[in-house]
């Protein structure tokens, strides 16, 4: 099994982090202070330099302060004994620069996987209250940090949906297009989503008993939970799907049948937990998601990924607080990063790992 460690972090006006360095040493990492102070950014921006990507923000330009006119970030990320120095930089009205040891990247999906991370954040409700877009990303960012071919898969995917769509509202709104077009389109979707789909299929296949596991572990209850995998595919030929939604798709003039309309459905004894689960039980399963996200990564990867904790001792009881404290005993886990606003209570509580570890002060 292969180690991960962060080193180093140095921001640069990053979101209302204006200059920040750290220097870490210890398993275990906690920024304590108030709210307003930064400690959710400090903590995206590990993330960022880890998934390429803020964990909030979906717009590169949001990542910069609102006064500044760029952003960076770096961190000196130690990996089988191989120091890894990875860069951000943005500009305004600029395309993002990645880094890695002084060389960019050319494409930044070749960064991803090099260091698996793992984020839980009260944003995470968004999993079950939101759309099938916020779950399908849960399951891209499963399997792409493990799987080069499916993120490449994806990225082709995406392009030539656009592209159908695109040619589907020409033919709609001008008459324009050949319908011999449409079908390269269809044959190009087929063979980019199919294996999509396969790869979806067996990862999910392997990730439910390990959610289950989890939520046994954090809720402590005979509650039986569920995660079921709901795509067109699993009903019918994807060639088939397309032939048969042409008319429609034309009508819509958008693509209406595919793997990017998969969702995920999370159950409780049998019932949507969006519906009829109560507070607690959707803690319990949004942590056990990720800690099984967090599973599911050092098994296909063969890394320990690193671990952020964004404020969970203030939006979790105290019997689920020491629950996932105490997982943190095992040796299966790596370098923890916290957030918190009480510095009391998250040394307290971290103390009982009798692992050592480093308060930051913002």
């Amino acid at each position: 099994m292969s180690s991960l460690r962060l080193n180093a972090l140095q921001i640069t006006n990053y979101k209302n982090v204006l200059s920040a360095s750290y220097s870490f040493k210890e398993p275990i990492h906690c920024f304590v202070g108030n709210n307003g102070k930064g400690k959710t950014n400090t903590l995206d921006a590990i993330y960022h330099l880890a998934m390429g990507r803020s964990y909030f923000s979906a717009m590169n330009a949001h990542t910069i302060n609102h006064q500044a006119d760029f952003m960076r970030i770096e961190g000196h990320f130690e990996r089988d004994a191989n120091i890894e120095r990875i860069e951000c930089q943005l500009k305004r009205e600029a395309s993002k620069t990645f880094i890695r040891n002084g060389k960019k990247y050319s494409k930044l999906s070749e960064h991803i996987g090099l260091l698996p991370t793992v984020m839980i954040s009260p944003a995470d409700v968004d999993l079950i209250n939101e759309g099938s877009q916020t779950r399908r990303s849960f399951i891209d960012r499963l399997i792409g940090q493990a799987d080069k071919t499916y993120l490449h898969n994806l990225i082709q995917y995406q392009k030539v949906l656009q592209q159908r769509n695109a040619l589907l509202k020409q033919m709609g709104r001008y008459g324009q297009g050949a319908p011999e077009t449409l079908e390269i389109y269809n044959e190009q979707l087929v063979m980019l989503g199919t294996p999509i789909h396969r790869a979806r299929v067996e990862h999910l296949s392997v990730f439910e008993p390990l959610f289950k596991n989890r939520y046994a572990a954090i809720s402590g209850s005979q509650e039986n939970v569920s995660v079921t995998y709901e795509s067109q595919l699993l009903e019918e030929n994807f060639t088939v799907l397309l032939e048969k939604a042409t008319t429609q798709d034309r009508m819509t003039q958008f693509t209406t049948v595919g793997i990017h309309k998969d969702d995920l459905v999370f159950q409780i004894d049998g019932y949507p937990i969006k519906k009829f689960g109560s507070q607690g039980q959707r803690k319990s399963l949004l942590i056990a998601l990720k800690l099984a996200q967090f599973d599911m990564l050092k098994q296909s990867t063969a890394v320990t990924p690193l671990l952020l904790l964004d404020d969970i001792f203030d939006k979790l009881d105290e019997e689920r607080v020491a629950k996932i404290v105490s997982l943190v005993h095992e040796a299966t886990f790596g370098q923890l990063f916290i957030t918190d606003t009480h510095p009391e209570r998250t040394a307290a509580v971290i103390k009982e790992t009798n692992q050592p570890f480093q308060l930051h002060h913002l």
